[in-house]
């Protein structure tokens, strides 16, 4: 029994709380259930919580698809709400109205992955030698495909982060990425990737971290000497796929996505993917197989002469 009614804006923020501190989710993770929740509190328009229904819920996810949002937005805005009741549940001993709801099916889409011509050509137009900053961004792409790193994690890195390993093929460059939930992973770098960031660190870093010192443990700065931020981490990628001439979709996102297809296409193991991706389950990891067994099965149906 309900022992004491809530506005919606303690509610929202009693689980947002819930989601900072006691599950440790990702900032980025907590802004996306924050912007829906404000959705459907607008919805709500005053009313109270205890008057939610499974038949409001549904009105307001219709609303959702009437404002032609897409069908991964309005998913996530039903997850989020059967998160949201089920803690006003658990810690308030409000009614959960999301049980009386179906869960809805999505189709499962396929990560979009760039060829690695294509990434490479993103590579090369990156760097400009009329501006000399952008050994920086070019640093940053290298980054991105040779580690899988999210916006977040590359944007987040310090220099402290990046260490040198002895192995039996000689000394490796490592990198610590802090993923979803503050977990952490270490995973290594290829030559490219290291000389890149070497490169940017010598001749470009040092003008950058003088314009404001105190900001020297970040490892990619911006023109004014601050850490570089998740837009300009994204614009950056937009910048250097205009120059490569590539007009499909693309996003920092992307990188991760053809990081994981290359290296499963080159017959990486899917547990090591799994390790390097930082996916708590190899079944998030899977997906990826789907996208190298369409390779395989149209490889064979334009090679085999029985394959149609």
């Amino acid at each position: 029994m309900v022992t004491q009614a809530l506005s919606f804006d303690l509610a929202a923020s009693s689980f947002l709380n819930h989601l900072q501190i006691e599950r440790g989710l990702a900032a980025n993770s907590i802004a996306a259930y924050r912007r829906d929740l404000e959705k459907f509190g607008l919805f709500l328009n005053g009313k109270d919580l205890r008057e939610v229904t499974p038949e409001l819920i549904t009105a307001f996810e219709s609303s959702l698809r009437e404002a032609k949002l897409s069908v991964a937005t309005v998913n996530r805005a039903d997850s989020t709400l059967r998160s949201f009741f089920k803690h006003l549940q658990q810690e308030h001993g409000y009614a959960d109205p999301t049980l009386e709801i179906a869960a809805s099916k999505s189709a499962r889409r396929l990560p979009k992955a760039l060829t690695i011509a294509q990434i490479l050509s993103m590579i090369e137009a990156a760097h400009k030698a009329s501006e000399p900053i952008t050994l920086r961004d070019q640093a940053m792409l290298e980054l991105l495909y040779s580690s899988g790193a999210r916006v977040s994690e590359l944007i987040g890195i310090n220099m402290n982060d990046l260490s040198k390993v002895q192995s039996d093929d000689g000394e490796i460059t490592t990198l610590k990425l802090r993923g979803k939930g503050s977990k952490e992973r270490i995973v290594p770098l290829g030559s490219f990737a290291t000389k890149a960031i070497d490169d940017y660190c010598v001749r470009i870093r040092p003008d950058l971290l003088a314009k404001n010192p105190k900001n020297n443990a970040a490892l990619f700065l911006n023109s004014r000497g601050g850490r570089i931020s998740r837009q300009s981490a994204w614009q950056m990628v937009l910048d250097a796929a205009a120059a490569a001439g590539i007009t499909e979709h693309v996003s920092p996102h992307v990188f991760r996505h053809s990081y994981a297809t290359h290296l499963l296409d080159g017959g990486a193991d899917i547990r090591v993917v799994q390790e390097l991706l930082g996916h708590a389950s190899v079944t998030t990891t899977q997906i990826y197989t789907l996208i190298t067994i369409d390779k395989v099965r149209e490889s064979y149906s334009m090679a085999h002469p029985r394959a149609k």
